[in-house]
């Protein structure tokens, strides 16, 4: 039996649904961050399963190893280091690097 071809439509959905997962994890930060977790958990595995991309800026308030909801300053540490922003998860240590481009976010070198 074969796999079910995902409608435009559902995969719209998802991505309203990972973006209302991130907004209730930033919500339920200070509070508990467990449920943060959760949030960014769920939405991890939507987009997995409806094979949809998170969005880029999403992308950066997780952790890929452990999945935790990054905050600067509590569960994350940022870094510049030889023209690159490492992020270091506080929980599990995993490294993100990300390259600093000259003349800000154009891209215009």
């Amino acid at each position: 039996m074969g796999r079910r071809s995902q409608t435009p439509e559902s995969r719209k959905l998802a991505r309203e649904r990972i973006e209302i997962l991130f907004e209730r994890a930033r919500e339920f930060f200070p509070e508990n961050p467990l449920w943060s977790d959760r949030c960014v958990d769920l939405a991890r595995r939507i987009a997995m399963r409806q094979r949809v991309r998170i969005p880029r800026d999403l992308r950066m308030k997780f952790c890929r190893r452990c999945s935790a909801y990054l905050v600067p300053g509590s569960t994350v540490r940022v870094r510049v280091h030889r023209g690159k922003v490492v992020m270091t998860c506080m929980r599990c240590s995993g490294h993100r690097r990300f390259r600093l481009v000259k003349g800000g976010m154009r891209g215009d070198g």
